[in-house]
């Protein structure tokens, strides 16, 4: 027959739930600093290459409605 677990206390479920969100703040941090390093072009871990046609492929978009 099966037999119900012991109750886990307030306290042990409070600390578990807050190194959790511990490791997602630091995390969030972390992806935050890297995004603000490259975009200020300082980023000297982060590699990546720019592809003109994606950024001028906006403005040739023509959004006329007469020309419909």
């Amino acid at each position: 027959m099966a037999v119900p677990k012991k109750r886990t206390s307030k306290t042990k479920t409070r600390i578990r739930r807050s190194i959790w969100r511990d490791k997602a703040n630091k995390t969030s941090l972390k992806a935050f600093s890297l995004a603000k390093s490259i975009l200020t072009n300082r980023s000297r871990s982060f590699y990546y290459s720019i592809n003109d046609e994606s950024f001028n492929s906006s403005e040739s978009v023509s959004t006329d409605k007469d020309e419909i």
